[in-house]
C-alpha cells in the first residue's frame, strides 16, 4: 500500500482522558485526529493495530467502537492507526499508543480500609505504612490507591504519581474512585516500603450554612490501597492494606479543605515511607466501608503552573500582604529560613478592603495554612490536603526580612487539556474572555463548584448547567463532567428522581426539585454529546435524564405547568435585594415551566438519538402540552409575557417555546426595547443571562447586544473588567463602586455562572458553532459587532483543530476560515449567500452595509430612548451629571427608564436647575464639537 506524508494521523487515544493514564474500561472507545494537507479531505475507512491482530473501520474517528477482545485487568495493548481517503490516499501508521487497563476484574477490591487505631476527637491527619520483601524479579507493578479523604502514596521515598487532592470528592456514600499508578520503576528486589499520607479532606469537612452547619460523611479519615506485582514467571502477588499495617499521626496537625493546613516539621520522621524505619507505630485499625472503589475515568487534580508575586502590599494595619495579580485557585510555596519553633502564618483572601484583606466573603471559612519551623536551613513547604482560593495572602510571623521571591502560587486544578481560545481587538472584552477561563479553572476542581473560597465550595447544580457549553469549548471536559453527571444519577435515584441543589450532596434535609439546577441531568449531557460526539454520556445518563422529567411531570399534573414550589428562579437578577438574591423580576413559575418544557424535549430527542421509539413520541407528545399550556398561560395574543422582565422573554424564545413568527418577532422586539430602558445594563440573573445575547440577535436586534456586551457601568460584563476583576463575579456588583465589598452575605469574585457569555463569544461573535456533534460540521456565521476591529476564535475539536477570524478592512470583511480534515463548514456572511466548504484553509469577503451618515440632533425634548441609543450623547448626560454631583448621577443612571414616553427635560423635573442646564450644554457640545 503507498503512503503519502500529507495525511497524518495524531493524538490517538482511548477512552476519554488526555493523560494517557491506565484506562476505566476493559473497551474504551478510541479516537484519533487526522491532518491533511489535502482539502476537502475527508476519510473513508481506518485500519486500527492491536498489536498482532488488526481491525478495520469505516469514515468515523471519533468515539470508535472497541474493536478487539476486552482487555484483561492490567493488560496491555499497542495501538496504531492508518487512514485512507475518499480520493484514495493513505496515511503512514501513526505513532504507537500503549493503552493499559487500569480496571480491577476477578476478585476485585481486595484492599479493607485502614485509619488510626487511637484517632483523636477532630478529624486528624495521619500516615500509615508497610513494608515487604521482594525476592524474584518483577515484571509489573500496578499500585490501586483510595481514601474516604486526600491521600498520597509513597514507595521506597518516592511519590507513586504527580495526582493532588486524590481521590477527589464523589457522593461517597454511593462511590468511591481509585487511582491507579505503573510503580515498576519503583519497586527492587529485597526490602520495600508503602507509605501513604492522608487527611480528611471533603470527607470530613463540616457542611451547610449557619448553625445548620455538621460532618456529612464520617469523622475519621481512612485510606485502602493494594499493589499487584506480576514477577517474571506471571505468578501474581498483591500488598493490600490491612491491620498488619502501621499508622500514626505525623507533622500535619491539622487540616481542611475550609480550615487551611497547620504542619509542624519539628515532628517530621526522616523514611516514614522507605524500607528500615525503624519508629514504633500502633498498628492500624479496620475501618468498615462498604462502598466498592470503580476506577478513576477522568484526569486528576494536578499542580498546573505557579505564579509569581506582583506586589508586596503593607496595610494600614502594618500587615504584609502578597498580590498575586490574579484571583486563582491553589496553595502558596514557601522557601523560609529561621529559628526552630517559629510559625509562618498565611491567610488568604479575594480582594482587599479599605486596604486589608476581604475577609468577609469567607464567611466560616478560616483559609489559613500554617507552618512551624524546625530551624535546619532553608526549608520549603506547601499545603498537601488543602486549597484556597485568592489573589491576596498576608503573611504574618516570617523570620527575618521578607523577599518577595520567597513566596509562589501553587495553581491547583482537574487536569484539562486546553482546547477553546478567542481573542479581539478590544481590550476589556479580552480580559472578560479571560477572566472567564480563570473561572472555569479556579471552579473545576475535581467537580464543578461554585466558588472556591468561602465555606461552600459545593457542585451546584444550577452552575454548570447554564456553563457546559462554554466549559466544553475552552477544555476538554468531557471525562471530568461525565464522571460527575455519574454522581448525580446517583444522588438523584436515592430521592425519586429528584436532582438535589448540589453533586454530591452533604446538605441538611431532604432533595427538592429546583428548576434550572436539576435541569443539569438533561442538559449537561446532551451538550456534553453536541460537543464531543460521544453517545456513551447518552446511554449512561438516559435513565436519569428521564427521572428528572418523570419528577417534573408528576408535579406538573394536568395542567402542564411547574407551579407554586420553592425556586431559586432568575437567580441573582441585579434588581433583587442584596439578602434576598431569588426575588427576580421574572415569576420563578415562569422560569419553572420552561425549564418543564425543555427537559421533557430533550428526553424526547436523546430517545430518538437512541433508538427508543415508544418513549421518543411519548415525550414529544407530552412537551407539545406542556409548550401549549405554556403559551396559554404566560404568553399574551400580541407577544407580550405576564412577567415582562427580559428573563422572561428569554427563555421563551431561547428554549423554542412560542413558534409563532409573528409573536416571537414581537416578544424579541419587546426584548430589545426592555434591554433598552435598563439603559443597556444587565438585567438578568443565572437564568437569563447565557441566553439573552442570542434571543437579541435572532430577533434582529445585533445593536442591542453590542451595547449589552460592551456597556461598562454597573451592572454590566464589563464592569467588573473596570474595576479589576480577574476572574467572574458572582454577582453583577460584588464589590460596589466605591470599592466596598457588596454587603449580601453570599459574595463571591470567583463564580463562572455569568461567565456562559463566551459561549455565545464564541458561536456568534467569534463565528464557530457545532452544526452537528463533535462538530463534524461546523456553522461559520461571524458578527462583526461595531467598536470590534476584529476577533479570532479557535477550538480543537474532537476532529481537528477549527479557527474563524475576521477583520474589517474599510467596508470589507476578510475572514479567514480553518476547516479540520473530515469537517464541513457553512459559511454565512453578512450580506452573502450561505456557502459550503470542505477542509483547508479558506478565505472569504463581504462588503458591510455603511454606517447612517447623519446622526439626529439630541436635545433635553428627546424621548429617552433615542438618548440612550445615541452612545455619545448619553455618555454627555452622565459625564455632565457627574460633574455636578457623582451620587445624582448614579442614580440617575440606575433609577431612569429610557422609555419614549419620557423626555430629559421630563426626568428632570425634581431636580436642581443647575443639572438641567448642565445637561443641556453638554449635549449642545455633542453636536457642536469644539475645533481643535
Amino acid at each position: 500500500m503507498t503512503t503519502t506524508d500529507d495525511v497524518r494521523v495524531i493524538r490517538l487515544r482511548a477512552g476519554r482522558r488526555n493523560d494517557g493514564a491506565p484506562v476505566a474500561d476493559a473497551r474504551p472507545r478510541l479516537s484519533w485526529i487526522v491532518e491533511s494537507d489535502r482539502t476537502d479531505w475527508v476519510q473513508a475507512s481506518a485500519e486500527i493495530d492491536g498489536g498482532g491482530e488488526t481491525a478495520n473501520v469505516g469514515g468515523e474517528s471519533v468515539a470508535v467502537e472497541w474493536p478487539f477482545a476486552p482487555l484483561e485487568p492490567r493488560e496491555q495493548r499497542t495501538l496504531r492507526v492508518r487512514v485512507t481517503g475518499a480520493d484514495g490516499s493513505t496515511s503512514a501508521w501513526s505513532e504507537p499508543v500503549v493503552v493499559t487497563a487500569g480496571h480491577l476484574g476477578g476478585a476485585g477490591w481486595q484492599a479493607p480500609f485502614i485509619g488510626l487505631a487511637a484517632p483523636s476527637d477532630d478529624a486528624r491527619p495521619a500516615l500509615a505504612r508497610r513494608e515487604f520483601v521482594v525476592d524474584r524479579p518483577v515484571r509489573s507493578a500496578y499500585l490501586y490507591s483510595t481514601a474516604q479523604g486526600v491521600h498520597q502514596v509513597e514507595i521506597n521515598g518516592t511519590p507513586v504519581d504527580d495526582g493532588e487532592m486524590k481521590p477527589g470528592w464523589t457522593s461517597y456514600q454511593h462511590r468511591l474512585l481509585f487511582d491507579v499508578a505503573d510503580v515498576t520503576s519503583l519497586i527492587h528486589t529485597g526490602a520495600n516500603a508503602i507509605g501513604i499520607d492522608y487527611a480528611g479532606g471533603w470527607f470530613t469537612e463540616i457542611y451547610g450554612f449557619r448553625e445548620m452547619a455538621r460532618p456529612f460523611y464520617g469523622p475519621q479519615p481512612s485510606v485502602s490501597a493494594q499493589l499487584v506485582l506480576t514477577f517474571d514467571d506471571g505468578a501474581e502477588q498483591v500488598i493490600a492494606t490491612d491491620d498488619s499495617w502501621t499508622a500514626s499521626e505525623g507533622p500535619r496537625t491539622a487540616s481542611g479543605i475550609y480550615a487551611g493546613e497547620h504542619y509542624d516539621a519539628r515532628l517530621e520522621m526522616a523514611g516514614w515511607s522507605q524500607p528500615g524505619f525503624d519508629a514504633e507505630w500502633p498498628a492500624a485499625t479496620i475501618v468498615p466501608v462498604d462502598v466498592t472503589p470503580a476506577p478513576r475515568a477522568a484526569e486528576p487534580v494536578r499542580r498546573i503552573e505557579t505564579v509569581p508575586v506582583a506586589e508586596v502590599i503593607t496595610t494600614p494595619s502594618g500587615a504584609t500582604v502578597l498580590d498575586f495579580g490574579q484571583n486563582l485557585v491553589g496553595r502558596l510555596r514557601i522557601t523560609v529560613h529561621g529559628p526552630a519553633g517559629s510559625t509562618v502564618t498565611l491567610r488568604h483572601a479575594e480582594v482587599l478592603e479599605h486596604g486589608e484583606l476581604g475577609l468577609r466573603p469567607l464567611r466560616a471559612a478560616a483559609a489559613t495554612d500554617s507552618y512551624t519551623l524546625r530551624g535546619e536551613g532553608l526549608e520549603v513547604w506547601e499545603p498537601k490536603f488543602t486549597f484556597h482560593g485568592f489573589r491576596y495572602a498576608q503573611v504574618d510571623g516570617w523570620p527575618g526580612d521578607f523577599a518577595p521571591h520567597a513566596v509562589e502560587a501553587v495553581v491547583l486544578h482537574s487536569d484539562m487539556r486546553r482546547t477553546g481560545w478567542f481573542e479581539t481587538s478590544h481590550p476589556l472584552v479580552n480580559r472578560l474572555h479571560e477572566n472567564v477561563v480563570w473561572g472555569m479553572r479556579g471552579n473545576f476542581l475535581s467537580l464543578p463548584t461554585d466558588c472556591p473560597q468561602r465555606d461552600e465550595r459545593l457542585g451546584w447544580t444550577g452552575d454548570i448547567q447554564v456553563f457546559t457549553p462554554t466549559a466544553s469549548y475552552l477544555f476538554d471536559c468531557d471525562a471530568f463532567l461525565s464522571s460527575w453527571l455519574e454522581d448525580l444519577a446517583l444522588e438523584q435515584a436515592a430521592n425519586d428522581g429528584v436532582v438535589p441543589f448540589v453533586v454530591p450532596d452533604p446538605l441538611p434535609g431532604d432533595a427538592a426539585p429546583a428548576a434550572a439546577w436539576g435541569d443539569a441531568a438533561t442538559v449537561v449531557p446532551t451538550a456534553l454529546y453536541e460537543r464531543f460526539a460521544n453517545r456513551d454520556v447518552l446511554e449512561t445518563q438516559y435513565d436519569s435524564m428521564r427521572a428528572w422529567a418523570d419528577a417534573l411531570l408528576r408535579r406538573a399534573g394536568e395542567r402542564m405547568l411547574w407551579e407554586g414550589e420553592f425556586q431559586f428562579g432568575d437567580w441573582l437578577d441585579p434588581d433583587a435585594p442584596p439578602e434576598h438574591p431569588a426575588d427576580a423580576k421574572t415569576d420563578p413559575d415562569i422560569v419553572a415551566s420552561a425549564y418543564l418544557y425543555r427537559s421533557t424535549r430533550l428526553v424526547a430527542d436523546t430517545a430518538a438519538l437512541l433508538g427508543r421509539a415508544d418513549d421518543a413520541e411519548r415525550y414529544a407528545g407530552t412537551a407539545d402540552r406542556i409548550r401549549d399550556a405554556f403559551v396559554r398561560e404566560y404568553v399574551t395574543p400580541a407577544g407580550r409575557m405576564l412577567s415582562d422582565a427580559p428573563t422572561a422573554y428569554a427563555v421563551a424564545l431561547r428554549f423554542g417555546i412560542v413558534q409563532d413568527a409573528t409573536r416571537r418577532q414581537a416578544m424579541g422586539d419587546r426584548l430589545a426595547e426592555l434591554v433598552r430602558a435598563a439603559g443597556f445594563h444587565m438585567s438578568t440573573g443565572f437564568v437569563g443571562t447565557p441566553l439573552i445575547q442570542d434571543a437579541l440577535v435572532e430577533a434582529g436586534h445585533v445593536e442591542v447586544a453590542r451595547r449589552l456586551l460592551l456597556q461598562r457601568e454597573n451592572p454590566s460584563w464589563l464592569y467588573a473588567v473596570t474595576m479589576g476583576a480577574t476572574t467572574i463575579w458572582e454577582r453583577w456588583d460584588s464589590m460596589l463602586e466605591d470599592g466596598s465589598i457588596n454587603p449580601g452575605e453570599m459574595t463571591s469574585f470567583n463564580h463562572y455562572a455569568f461567565g456562559a457569555v463566551a459561549d455565545w463569544l464564541h458561536r456568534a461573535v467569534g463565528g464557530l458553532a457545532p452544526a452537528e456533534p463533535g462538530y463534524r460540521a461546523i456553522d461559520v456565521r461571524p458578527l462583526p459587532l461595531d467598536g470590534l476591529d476584529w476577533a479570532r476564535t479557535a477550538h480543537e475539536t474532537p476532529y481537528g483543530l477549527a479557527s474563524v477570524e475576521w477583520r474589517r478592512a474599510g467596508s470589507t470583511l476578510e475572514v479567514d476560515v480553518v476547516v479540520p480534515a473530515g469537517v464541513r463548514a457553512r459559511v454565512q456572511l453578512p450580506g452573502a449567500e450561505q456557502t459550503e466548504v470542505g477542509s483547508g484553509h479558506h478565505r472569504f469577503t463581504a462588503e458591510l452595509e455603511a454606517a447612517a451618515a447623519e446622526r439626529a440632533p439630541i436635545t433635553l425634548d428627546t424621548p429617552l430612548d433615542r438618548v440612550v441609543a445615541d452612545e455619545s450623547a448619553y455618555e454627555a448626560v452622565i459625564d455632565a451629571l457627574t460633574q455636578q454631583s457623582p451620587e445624582a448621577a448614579r442614580e440617575f443612571r440606575r433609577r431612569t427608564k429610557w422609555i419614549p414616553q419620557r423626555t430629559l427635560r421630563n426626568s428632570f423635573v425634581m431636580a436642581p436647575q443647575e443639572h438641567l442646564a448642565a445637561v443641556e450644554v453638554a449635549l449642545v457640545a455633542t453636536q457642536h464639537p469644539p475645533v481643535e
